[in-house]
This record gives structure tokens, sequence and C-alpha cells, in this order.
């Protein structure tokens, strides 16, 4: 069968305007890599990428030495890479904050790790990312084990964040939102972000239901809305626990049908969370199965069309600039 050419990319809409990417991964895990030149080819899509947030992945680890240490390779490596992008003085500034790993269930027997991360990258790094998601099916993913977020120890090892001025980045899934309202509410003094608006879930025992788990999700974010220590990253509808057909699609999807169908989601977010708590990602490599860069910050564009100029520098630059300290 004859293969169909691809569509030419999409012309990047607002081509000037400034946008930090707060989250992103490069990586080198099994057979897949996705490293800076792999990133920068997705940046260069016509968007003005001028910075970006590194977020922890479980790549590079030291293969030796005590197990809560290993993390600290990735760390290294985003160090480098942050020095690498910065000493070729690239229009993205790539890395300009590190999210890292390191296991919050040591609770206060992790602030040696801590230290050392902040002591391998103090110009970038900035808060940790330990992941929690969870679920009762089996065939859904889960990183952690039910009901952490709630564990005495794993609170005292995010209590210890906010000595050192790190944030924690927060994965969830849409059922977990109460979870993280408690221990937002618990610990007020540690700034928190919750990535991929919590994942709301469209595979397994929840494909076909999306208006149910929309009354769910909402009901969730208008609560945790209420802390005023959490901010939230709009995106991640790429990754294949969405449900939708995305990653099967030839021609690849356009702006627009992206725009219609994460509008009422991220509407909901900025509406509860307001825009000096919201952030657009581009969660790439994991949703570059789905769509483009340039796609999706068309996309993004779309859904803020009739925003104020102040409100969209805060959901595209403004807000992740401030929370993760970029200089």
């Amino acid at each position: 069968m004859k293969q169909e050419p691809s569509p030419p990319a999409e012309i990047p809409i607002d081509p000037e305007l400034p946008i930090c990417d707060p989250h992103h991964h490069l990586w080198e895990r099994n057979d897949e890599h996705y490293l800076l030149e792999d990133f920068l080819r997705d940046t260069n899509s016509g968007h003005k990428i001028v910075s970006s947030v590194l977020v922890e992945c479980g790549t590079h680890y030291w293969q030796e030495g005590p197990e809560e240490t290993r993390p600290l390779g990735e760390t290294e490596f985003f160090a480098s890479v942050a020095v690498d992008a910065s000493e070729r003085k690239l229009g993205t500034q790539v890395a300009a904050a590190i999210v890292g790993h390191a296991d919050l269930a040591l609770g206060d027997k992790v602030a040696p790790v801590l230290e050392a991360q902040l002591a391998m990258s103090p110009k970038h790094f900035r808060g940790i990312r330990h992941q929690t998601t969870y679920d009762d099916d089996p065939d859904i993913r889960s990183t952690a084990a039910k009901a952490i977020l709630a564990d005495k120890s794993f609170r005292r090892g995010v209590a210890c964040l906010a000595k050192y001025n790190l944030t924690c980045d927060a994965w969830i899934y849409h059922t977990q939102i109460g979870e993280l309202t408690e221990l937002a509410r618990a610990l007020p003094n540690v700034q928190m972000i919750l990535d991929h608006i919590a994942a709301p879930l469209g595979v397994g025992p929840y494909a076909g239901k999306r208006a149910e788990i929309f009354q769910l999700w909402s009901k969730g974010i208008a609560e945790l809305a209420s802390c005023a220590n959490v901010s939230i990253k709009l995106g991640g509808f790429g990754s294949l626990r969405s449900g939708y057909d995305w990653h099967q699609r030839q021609p690849r999807v356009g702006s627009l049908e992206l725009a219609s169908v994460m509008a009422p989601y991220f509407e909901f977010c900025i509406e509860k969370f307001g825009v000096r708590r919201c952030m657009f990602e581009s969660n790439f490599p994991v949703d570059k199965r789905s769509f483009d860069y340039g796609t999706i910050w068309n996309a993004f564009k779309r859904i803020t069309q009739n925003y104020s100029k102040d409100e969209r520098a805060a959901l595209f630059h403004d807000t992740a600039a401030r929370v993760y300290r970029l200089s």
C-alpha cells in the first residue's frame, strides 16, 4: 500500500509569544533515546521557546552505590545538559531548571540526597518528582504503592523540600486528587506542582466514561485549587493513558481538534487556579507519539486566543518562570 506523505507542519500561531516549556524529558532507556539535539529539533518549530524545565524520567541512574544515591546519575546528566546548552548560547535555555528524583519515602533521611543534587547543579536544581501514580486495576501502570501520599515517612520527605526551597512535582491519576489535596493542606509550606492536570484516565475500566470521569476530575480539581501552595501544568493528553487514538492517526492530528478536546479541561483549571498558578507544558517526548511539538503549542494558543496579553504571558511563560525561579 502506498504510504500517504506527511502533511506540512502547521504554521506557528503568534510566533513571537515567549514560551517556557515547563515539562519535558531527555533520556536513554533500552533502545529509546531522546536527547538534547532531538529536543532542539522539536523546539525548532517556529514557536519562541525561550527556556525549559527538564524533569526526571529514570534515565542515567548510577549502577553502583547505595540505592538512594543512584538517581544522582540523572541529576549529573541533566546538569551537563544545562551547561552544554548554556555554553552553546542556544536560542532556547534548555534545562533552565532541573527537577530530579529522590525517594521521599526515606523521610528525613532524604536530606543528604537533596544536598548532593543541589551541589551538583546549584544554578539549575529546583525540585523533586517522586512518581506516585497508582490504580487498583493491574492493566493501569502504577509507579508507587497505594495511598503513598498519606504515608508518614513520605510526608516527612516532602516536608524536607521546604528546608531547601525545593518544589515538589506531583504525578498522579485523577482518582488520587483527593489524596494530593490532603497532602497539600498538611504541608502548606511546600510548593507543589500538579503534572498533566492529574492525568484523567481513558483506558481500561475508564474507557468510554469521559463524561463521568470529567465530573469526578473537575470536583477534585476545584477542591485542590483551594490550596494556595499548588500550581498546575496544563498538558499530558498525548499519553496513551488518555485513551485517544491520535498515536494511530495518519495524517497527524491538527491543533484545531486538539484544542476542541482539551479546552474544557484547561479552561476549568484556569478558572479555578487562575493564570498565576497555571502553565502549559509539552510533556515531550511522551506526547510526541500523538502529535507534533509545534501543533500542541498551536492548540494551546487557540484555546487562549481570547485571553488578555498578561494572561497569556502568565500561562505560556511567567508562571513557570516564577514557580521554578528561572533567572
